[in-house]
């Protein structure tokens, strides 16, 4: 993978920082026998119960849904330790059917100031029947419990005092990782995601201090993501090519079909975006047969733009920011899409777009420091200018 020319690592296009990664060194004998045991584990041992129970829910280690009866299922599966010695929990949903077929997994939470994704996933599990089901959905709501504890978007890692790591930056994670989030992704994937998934949605929001479309990130390359993703009556897809550590990549490297809805600002609930992405993905169980009933409104009906290439327009000065374009606006490249003040009130800098495209989403904070992303744009193929290499 290449570094974008503006600086800006592309598929983290909602947020600013450049993710620093520290490798600790790990013997790799031992690494690959730990994550070989998760895995056996899960699959010859079926639900593993620590025998706790944390407000009336089951704690588990592992989770095999084939020995679940149907019906809904809730637990708190066991991830990693914090430095107290105690555990941090991830709650688990599951609704079984009473008929065999795909296992849909749901989740959200890899970054901890994203709520709407939540409350899609509450909105959708309670729509669900057992009864009238073939299938399985399995949910996992708050997959970076500490970061969801502050409404951060990182896990607070306070091995290196203290460091701040994407979880998004994690997969398929290491269990002899050199940080407790690597760690923790390896637990989840090996013993919670990957064996009880056929296919899998990764709902996310922009970053605080962002708003976006209602948008979807998927590789559209892959037929059975594409078919998933066409059922969406969003605004915009990116048709984002293969990145290593993202959730979705993961699961796709092991047989599992996944994609990245992104809606709107973190932080609230977005009613209007909500209401799209149950709809797509009420299409996709439909899709699956999991559920039953006509096919709702899809990217056919929504007009759907989808893009291949995407760039920020980055801040040259700080000051307060005057933003000149909408979201989902359609921009003609050299078009100005914010300006910015200084304390006097002088104008220091104008921003026009770099491309014709699209705006996929924009700074809602009202102040910016140099090299601050104020917007980013969808366009249908890269341009040299925005960036020569991208193969991400």
């Amino acid at each position: 993978m290449t570094k974008p020319r503006n600086g800006v690592d592309r598929r983290d296009f909602m947020f600013s920082l450049a993710a620093v990664g520290a490798a600790g060194v790990v013997a790799g004998a031992t690494a690959a026998s730990a994550q070989e045991k998760a895995t056996a584990d899960t699959a010859q041992g079926g639900t593993v119960y620590t025998g706790d129970v944390v407000q009336g829910k089951k704690v588990i280690s592992a989770l095999d849904v084939n020995d679940l009866e149907p019906g809904r299922h809730h637990f708190f599966f066991e991830g990693v330790q914090m430095v107290s010695g105690k555990t941090w929990y991830v709650s688990v949903i599951v609704v079984k059917g009473e008929k065999p077929g795909k296992r849909l997994l749901l989740t959200s939470g890899v970054h901890g100031d994203e709520i709407s994704p939540l409350h899609i996933i509450h909105l959708l599990l309670d729509e669900l029947k057992p009864a009238e089901m073939e299938g399985t959905v399995v949910a996992v709501t708050d997959i970076s419990s500490p970061a969801i504890e502050g409404m951060a978007r990182r896990w607070p890692n306070s091995g290196r005092g203290i460091d701040l790591v994407d979880m998004n930056r994690q997969w398929p994670g290491h269990e002899s990782a050199g940080s407790a989030a690597g760690r923790h992704a390896a637990t989840l994937f090996n013993r919670l995601l990957k064996p009880n998934a056929d296919y899998a949605i990764d709902f996310h929001t922009a970053a605080t201090g962002m708003d976006m479309t209602a948008f979807i990130l998927a590789r559209m390359e892959l037929p059975e993501v594409k078919a998933m993703v066409d059922l969406y009556p969003i605004e915009q897809v990116y048709d984002d090519p293969a990145y290593p550590t993202l959730l979705p990549n993961a699961l796709i490297d092991v047989g599992i079909p996944a994609f990245t809805p992104e809606l709107g600002a973190s932080r609230i609930l977005d009613p209007r975006q909500i209401d799209m992405f149950i709809e797509g993905t009420r299409n996709v169980l439909k899709h699956l047969k999991i559920i039953q009933g006509e096919m709702g409104k899809t990217a056919a009906d929504a007009k759907t733009f989808v893009a291949k290439g995407t760039g920020a327009v980055l801040t040259t000065h700080g000051g307060v920011v005057e933003l000149l374009a909408k979201l989902d606006q359609e921009v003609a490249q050299g078009d100005l899409v914010a300006r910015q003040r200084n304390t006097f009130g002088e104008i220091v800098a104008e921003y026009p777009s770099p491309v014709a495209g699209r705006i996929a989403a924009r700074r809602t904070d009202a102040t910016a420091e140099p090299g601050t992303p104020l917007v980013f744009l969808l366009f249908q193929s890269p341009e040299p200018e925005l960036d020569p290499d991208y193969v991400e």
